[in-house]
């Protein structure tokens, strides 16, 4: 089918037009602790924890002065204990190089420990107002799914998106994304038959043309350096077995 990316934007715009972020934030720092608690973890969750740790650290100074042994209690229920580290180590780093002040940059805040494109992303748009798309695991899933995108990676999914959606609209389409990832289309037994978006929908069309479910895409976690390694290492253990096939064969 070709995909009507126009039409599939103004449709999620309609299903959620007051689709915004679910972490409960007021400020740059607080944005960067939560979006850092986030990953691998529910906003729901998060937003359980934060209340208490950012009444008790209220600012980065305090957060820089804060023990990684005290902090850990506090948002042991997100993760492990490296993100608390990297929470402490962050604040101290902002703290020495930028005054105080979270960076509203993308090379400064992805120089921070425990801070990738996605959380800095995050950050720029919701803190600073800056365009951009942040790929997390709902956008990336929906956006191919929907045939916004068709990329096996995040970094991929993110470029395809900034073509496809106009720039005035990446930070709203990531929430759209977002809302129609956790409500709809699930990565296990998506809500297609309800779905609005069906007629609309690549992956919808094919499961009928085939009579296969909607399947979950997978992001290509392996790097060109490490897919190099590896097909070196094949080939490297594949030397000796068609060596010893060989002098077998002239035996």
């Amino acid at each position: 089918m070709r995909v009507s990316k126009k039409a599939i934007l103004a449709e999620l715009q309609r299903v959620y037009p007051d689709a915004g972020p679910e972490l409960n934030f007021s400020n740059p720092y607080e944005t960067l602790v939560a979006v850092m608690l986030s990953a691998q973890c529910t906003d729901k969750q998060v937003n359980k924890v934060t209340p208490a740790l950012f009444e008790r650290y209220p600012d980065v100074e305090a957060m820089a002065a804060a023990s990684v042994e005290d902090v850990y209690p506090m948002v042991k229920s997100c993760g492990f204990k490296t993100k608390a580290s990297n929470i402490v180590e962050a604040c101290r780093l902002i703290l020495h190089r930028h005054g105080g002040q979270v960076p509203g940059t993308m090379d400064a805040l992805t120089a921070l420990p425990g801070v990738g494109q996605k959380t800095a992303n995050v950050v720029l748009a919701n803190a600073f107002g800056v365009p951009t798309i942040a790929v997390d695991t709902h956008v990336f899933r929906v956006s191919n799914r929907l045939g916004l995108a068709d990329a096996k990676n995040v970094e991929k999914t993110e470029e395809q998106l900034k073509v496809a959606i106009p720039k005035k609209d990446w930070v709203a389409a990531h929430h759209w994304l977002i809302f129609h990832g956790r409500r709809v289309c699930h990565s296990q037994r998506p809500a297609c038959e309800s779905c609005s978006l069906n007629s609309l929908c690549k992956a919808y069309d094919t499961a009928k043309k085939t009579g296969m479910p909607v399947l979950s895409p997978k992001a290509k976690k392996e790097t060109a350096p490490k897919a190099a390694a590896s097909a070196k290492k094949r080939t490297a253990a594949a030397k000796p077995a068609a060596k010893a096939s060989s002098d077998a064969a002239g035996a």
